[in-house]
C-alpha cells in the first residue's frame, strides 16, 4: 500500500508535482492560501484541508513546496501547521530551495516532535515539473530516501540522494547558481549575435549545437527570443537563492565572483522591472541598454517538452 501525503504550496511548481503524484495513483490531501489552485487538484482528484495541520493529520506524512525558509517554518511550526497535525514517525519532505543552516534548523523543530525529515528541492524548471521529468536532489537518512522514493520517482525522473540532511540544500544553491550565470551569459551572448549582424534563430541553434550550448542557453533563451520571458520564476526568488550562495561562499571561504556580480545584476533588474518579474527579464537590462531586442520567430511563448 502507497504512503499518503499532504502538499502544502501549490505554486507554480508545487501544483505540477502535487499533479504527479495524483497521475500515478497517490492519495493526496492539499492546502493552498490560493483557492484556485486548491481547485485545479481537487478537481484531479485530492482532498481539499482547511489547515496545513489538517492536511497532515488525514495523511500522516506532508510535502512542503514554498517560497521561502520563513514561509516555510510557519507551515511546519505555526499556528495551524504541520508539527499539529503530523504523527509521531511521519514524515515532512521539504520540496523548497533553503539554505543549509535553514533546513538543519527546521528538521530539528521536527524531530523533537518525532517528525522526520526528507529535504528534496528540486531542479530543471517548472516545464519538466509538469511532466514529471523534473530532477530531485535528496538530503536525509538513506532508509527514509528509500520509503518515500515512490513518491519522489512519481513526481521526478531522477533523484539523487546527496547525503545528510543540509546537503541537498547546498548542491541545490549551487545549481541555481550556474543556472543564473548561464542565463546572464546567454543573453550577452545573443546580443552580440544581433549587433554582429546574425540571424538570432540561427544563432541559438548554433549555440545548442556547439561548446558554448548550456541547459539554460537550451531553454530559457528560446522564452526571451519570443519575447514572452515566461519561465514561471520571479526575480525575487533568484535573489534569494543568490543570497544564498553568497553566503555559502563566505561560509566555506569560497571567493564568488562570477555569482557576487550577476547578484548585482539582478538587484539591478528587480530595480526595473519588480520582484514579482520573471528571473528570464533580466535579459532585458541589456537589450533596454542596448536599444533593441532579442526576438527570433519560430520559439514558444512557454516551454514544451
Amino acid at each position: 500500500m502507497s504512503e499518503s501525503y499532504a502538499f502544502i504550496g501549490l505554486g507554480h511548481l508545487g501544483g505540477n508535482l502535487a499533479a504527479s503524484l495524483l497521475r500515478n495513483g497517490f492519495a493526496v490531501t492539499v492546502f493552498d492560501r490560493d483557492p484556485t489552485a486548491v481547485a485545479r487538484l481537487v478537481a484531479l482528484g485530492a482532498t481539499a484541508a482547511s489547515s496545513p495541520a489538517e492536511a497532515a493529520a488525514g495523511a500522516g506524512n506532508a510535502i512542503t513546496c514554498l517560497p521561502s525558509p520563513k514561509v516555510s517554518e510557519a507551515v511546519l511550526a505555526g499556528p495551524g501547521g504541520l508539527l499539529e497535525g503530523l504523527p509521531k514517525g511521519g514524515t515532512w519532505i521539504e520540496m523548497s530551495t533553503n539554505g543549509r543552516d535553514e533546513i538543519i534548523r527546521l528538521a530539528a523543530l521536527a524531530s523533537a516532535k518525532g517528525v522526520e525529515t526528507l529535504e528534496c528541492p528540486v531542479t530543471g524548471g517548472v516545464h519538466l515539473a509538469a511532466v514529471g521529468k523534473i530532477t530531485a536532489l535528496v538530503g536525509g537518512d538513506a532508509a527514509l530516501y528509500e520509503r518515500h522514493r515512490p513518491a519522489i520517482e512519481a513526481m521526478c525522473a531522477k533523484s539523487f540522494l546527496m547525503g545528510l540532511i543540509g546537503s541537498a540544500a547546498v548542491i541545490k544553491v549551487i545549481t541555481n547558481m550556474l543556472a543564473f550565470i548561464h542565463l546572464v551569459a546567454a543573453g550577452e551572448a545573443l546580443m552580440l549575435a544581433k549587433q554582429g549582424g546574425l540571424d538570432l534563430a540561427q544563432s541559438y541553434h548554433a549555440i545548442v549545437a556547439s561548446s558554448g550550448n548550456s541547459f539554460v542557453h537550451e531553454t530559457e533563451s528560446q522564452l526571451v527570443l519570443n519575447g514572452s520571458y515566461d519561465i514561471g520564476f520571479t526575480m525575487d526568488l533568484a535573489l534569494k537563492d543568490l543570497g544564498f550562495a553568497l553566503g555559502m561562499g563566505k561560509d566555506f571561504g569560497v571567493p564568488l565572483d562570477l555569482a557576487s556580480r550577476v547578484h548585482a545584476i539582478f538587484e539591478q533588474g528587480k530595480e526595473a522591472y519588480g520582484g514579482s518579474a520573471w528571473s528570464t527579464q533580466i535579459v532585458r537590462l541589456l537589450e533596454d541598454s542596448v536599444g533593441t531586442d532579442l526576438r527570433a520567430p519560430g520559439f514558444p511563448a512557454k516551454l514544451e517538452i
